[in-house]
């Protein structure tokens, strides 16, 4: 990137000085060269980029400006990228990536959820990426953006429907809820104090496997779950709170009570 300042110190050198200089330059693995604010590029820098094979760029943007959306744009290029079949929605806040076999109810739950208030980021197709260390962000597919599956209903648009108000273009993936056929005779976490993870690009998500029954609000159980993560965001365990509750009450029932000594006969009581 050459800058007021750069340009400004070429034009003080010799012309044979400057070939020499962008020679040296340019015998690095570079990718192009970019003039920012405006200028007009010197020849000697023209004639050392078609030398050289490569690509001379001009842009009106401050030198600063230009690193800042150049930067941003790289980072979101070249960072980690993938595509779940699933369904993320901000619940209070909260970025919940539903997963699960089709036809299981995903998307009849996020539309529930929207009825609620909370805001549908992607349905069917959930792009994610890590742009950061520790963080995951979820986007919807360009393609089908705002719209959703509802079966015997068929494609709806969520936007139009509910208003801009309802979506969002993104959110982190903060919690993952994985949903899966009730199965009568398998053992399921029923006080909470497994903590399960769900790995996206080396990032552990808390991760819930809800069972889908008849008669279950799975809606109404996705909105505490996302509360409740929130909770234990802040270092408020509910489960755990209150085994350790329960084990004081315990070690303090089977500990008797100091008895008092029986008087000696002829001592007085």
């Amino acid at each position: 990137m050459f800058g007021n300042t750069e340009v400004s110190y070429l034009r003080t050198l010799p012309l044979e000085r400057q070939r020499e200089v962008l020679d040296s330059l340019f015998q690095e693995e570079l990718a192009c060269v970019v003039v920012t604010k405006g200028i007009d590029p010197p020849q000697a820098l023209a004639e050392a980029c078609e030398k050289a094979g490569l690509t001379l760029m001009r842009t009106p943007l401050l030198s600063s400006a230009f690193i800042q959306q150049v930067q941003s744009f790289l980072e979101e290029s070249l960072t980690e990228s993938s595509s779940l079949h699933g369904v993320l929605i901000d619940v209070f806040g909260v970025g919940v990536l539903l997963l699960g076999k089709s036809g299981i109810g995903k998307s009849e739950i996020a539309l529930d959820l929207v009825m609620r208030g909370h805001r549908l980021v992607a349905d069917d197709i959930v792009d994610v990426t890590r742009r950061r260390q520790g963080v995951v962000y979820g986007t919807g597919n360009a393609v089908i953006r705002h719209h959703m599956e509802i079966r015997g209903l068929g494609i709806i648009n969520i936007k139009d429907l509910f208003g801009v108000a309802a979506t969002r273009a993104s959110k982190t993936v903060e919690l993952v809820v994985k949903l899966e056929r009730w199965e009568e005779h398998r053992e399921y976490d029923r006080l909470g104090l497994d903590e399960n993870v769900y790995e996206l690009f080396g990032v552990r998500v808390p991760l819930i496997c809800m069972p889908v029954a008849p008669g279950r609000n799975l809606a109404t159980l996705v909105e505490v779950a996302a509360r409740n993560q929130l909770l234990r965001s802040r270092g408020l365990n509910a489960a755990r709170d209150l085994v350790e509750r329960l084990e004081r009450q315990l070690q303090e029932q089977e500990t008797p009570p100091d008895s008092e000594e029986e008087p000696r006969s002829g001592e007085p009581r």
